[in-house]
């Protein structure tokens, strides 16, 4: 029996044009693959996101 994710995975984009898939409960913080900016933090649970959301992949 396969279990699904308890969370979602969301596609965010850094000011730098740059679109990266992060999972929507991270326990760390994320940055940019390309200018190393800072993407979402964790809070506790959800993640807080500093870039722009664009959508949730399934």
């Amino acid at each position: 029996m396969i279990q699904e994710p308890k969370g979602k995975f969301i596609k965010v984009r850094c000011n730098c044009k740059n679109e990266q898939v992060v999972f929507g409960k991270a326990a760390s913080e994320i940055h940019c693959l390309v200018c190393g900016e800072l993407l979402a933090k964790p809070s506790g649970g959800k993640t807080k996101f500093v870039a722009r959301t664009l959508e949730v992949v399934e």
